[in-house]
């Protein structure tokens, strides 16, 4: 049983800490993207250093008080939110900001885990590399809680999700001991990994306090495309097209559907859509190439390729860099107009990429007899994420769906994992999905999970609720 986080509680810590490290819970603290719960907090601790989180989170162990870390608070399956049970700590590393170490040659950095991606990003530019990871949240997104959530975004297909930019952590583990895994070698088959442990585990093991990240060169020159496809299954050919001609070059391959264009029209009346007519299917498509090789003449050799094989109806292809911002910005802006309009249920799924166009195509028709809705399928096809969501039918409201809305996941989600995917495909788990995880997961390795919890946080004081229940 946990404690509350009180005022004796928060007296006593506030005199191991250096004065300003504890203040009162702010509403960007309690609150997560999509509204489904209010969090609370007795305290919000926003160490400056590891020893103070050292400091902090021992505290919380000898009291048993439990802590809910927040990164940006951008996460979309509650992880950063603690609705119900005694009031935690709440552990911001918000002033964790610092750069320690730029290696050029080694094409690493050695950052704290509160610097924004966005500032993670600029660094690597500064030394002449590219720090791959991107997400819509990149300016408030932190990189502490991407890695606690192996963030995927966009260019996942190329450069893999956070776990595979990162060499090593420093971390603080439940007892409040200071794990220095801070390596920057490649190559370390010294025991268990802990930082592939602590990757991905959302909170729930231990705080991430700064990583060594790896670096890539940036590309001499990128070309995007937006091209039309007549299904699913030609975008996938097209896909294994592109990585053919262009070995190693494809960075981003995203699915949008034409519901997804609709919306853009209907939030946001101004934005000028790239087709008339729209096509029910397009893909946005980035190549990052080499030195020697022409942007433009690249994709559009890789079209007339297409175009001679059916994948391909129309395109636009980006003659500038304004113009590759453009297309860009209409599918990051998709999000924001599925928000504008109200979802009944959204779902993070990943799949095998040959189930893609099967699920496509029959996941509609299991949920007629649930009743009528708009589905918006898009993501990032080129690794097999997809977020399907639906939506009301036009002119009803998404509150006349609220007592269908479980029955409605239960069925996309059954059909995911019949199909051998995963209902928690970038997003994470969170306190979302904590019943997706039980139902879904090899009982194998919830065992596993279980166990590993135990050991290393057997007081149950690691975000307590997120992921394991």
């Amino acid at each position: 049983m946990l404690n509350p986080c009180d005022t004796t509680f928060v007296t006593s810590l506030a005199a191991r800490l250096p004065k300003g490290c504890l203040i009162a819970p702010e509403a960007r603290h309690l609150e997560e993207p999509r509204g489904r719960w209010r969090g609370q907090a007795g305290i919000v601790a926003r160490p400056q250093t590891t020893a103070d989180v050292a400091v902090i989170v021992a505290a919380c162990h000898a009291a048993r008080v439990g802590i809910v870390p927040w990164g940006g608070g951008t996460g979309l399956v509650g992880g950063q939110v603690q609705p119900a049970g005694p009031a935690p700590l709440l552990l911001s590393l918000e002033r964790m900001t610092r750069l320690r170490g730029a290696y050029p040659q080694e094409s690493a950095l050695v950052v704290e885990a509160g610097m924004i991606l966005a500032d993670v990003q600029a660094e690597a530019a500064r030394i002449d590399r590219l720090f791959p990871l991107t997400l819509a949240s990149q300016g408030s997104a932190r990189i502490g809680g991407n890695l606690a959530a192996n963030a995927g975004g966009v260019h996942v297909l190329r450069y893999g999700n956070a776990r595979d930019l990162c060499l090593g952590l420093e971390a603080v583990l439940p007892d409040g001991s200071v794990f220095n895994g801070l390596t920057r070698l490649r190559k370390d088959n010294a025991g268990y990994d802990m930082r592939h442990l602590l990757i991905g585990s959302e909170g729930t093991l231990g705080v991430i306090t700064a990583a060594s990240l790896r670096l890539h060169p940036i590309q001499a020159a990128t070309v995007v495309a937006l091209l039309a496809v007549p299904s699913p299954a030609d975008a996938l050919t097209l896909l294994s097209l592109a990585q053919d001609r262009l070995p190693g070059m494809v960075s981003a391959f995203e699915l949008i559907h034409r519901q997804g264009f609709d919306f853009l029209a209907e939030a946001f009346p101004d934005i000028r859509l790239p087709f008339d007519p729209l096509p029910d299917w397009s893909v946005l498509v980035e190549l990052g190439l080499p030195q020697g090789l022409e942007p433009e003449i690249a994709m559009a050799n890789l079209y007339e390729a297409a175009d001679d094989k059916g994948l391909v109806t129309d395109g636009v292809i980006a003659t500038s860099q304004a113009q590759a911002d453009g297309l860009w910005q209409l599918r990051e802006t998709i999000p924001l107009a599925n928000r504008a309009i109200g979802a009944v249920s959204s779902h993070d799924i990943s799949l095998p990429l040959s189930e893609i166009p099967g699920f496509v195509a029959a996941a509609p028709e299991a949920l007629r007899p649930l009743g009528e809705f708009r589905v918006n399928c898009f993501g990032h096809l080129g690794d097999g994420n997809l977020h399907w969501n639906v939506f009301p039918a036009k002119g009803r409201s998404r509150a006349e769906y609220d007592a269908g809305r479980d029955a409605v996941k239960t069925t996309v989600h059954d059909m995911v994992h019949a199909l051998g995917g995963s209902v928690a495909a970038e997003h994470g788990v969170g306190r979302l999905k904590v019943g997706d995880l039980a139902r879904y997961a090899d009982p194998g390795k919830l065992a596993a999970m279980r166990a590993i919890k135990a050991a290393l946080d057997p007081l149950g004081i690691m975000n307590p609720g997120a992921v394991l229940a």
